[in-house]
């Protein structure tokens, strides 16, 4: 009879450790988890301050005037150029350079150099 007791007492043990070590496993993985749930809401709330950051500071770095581009069409006079041409009608807030806007109108003009002929016409851009 003593000895069923004694066994019975080490079961019992034996569980409650079995339990306790249940119960820290369970609790390091809790740790774990909400852990890792304030780590993505940190990450979270950084890259949204980051992105309305950035799309603030786009509008403030925007046009101020509200710009449309137009196209027309121009006749070539006899002493046309495409260079004189881009400096009467290129703005300057819309291109990087002079080349640019020469670019844009042989490529608008299908022109595969920079030779253009009196009384021909062509497309150019514009800003208003």
């Amino acid at each position: 009879m003593y000895h069923d007791k004694i066994g019975a007492i080490r079961d019992e043990d034996a569980r409650s450790e079995r339990r306790i070590a249940n119960n820290r496993i369970r609790r390091q993985h809790e740790m774990r988890r909400h852990f890792f749930m304030f780590f993505m809401t940190a990450c979270l709330i950084i890259t949204c301050s980051v992105a309305v950051c950035g799309f603030r500071s786009d509008a403030k770095n925007g046009c101020t005037e509200n710009t449309n581009k137009y196209y027309k069409s121009i006749m070539v006079s006899g002493d046309d150029t495409l260079w004189s041409i881009a400096e009467t009608y290129m703005d300057q807030n819309h291109y990087v350079s002079i080349y640019d806007y020469i670019e844009e109108v042989k490529f608008m003009n299908a022109l595969m150099d920079d030779e253009i002929h009196y009384g021909k016409y062509l497309i150019i851009p514009y800003y208003n």
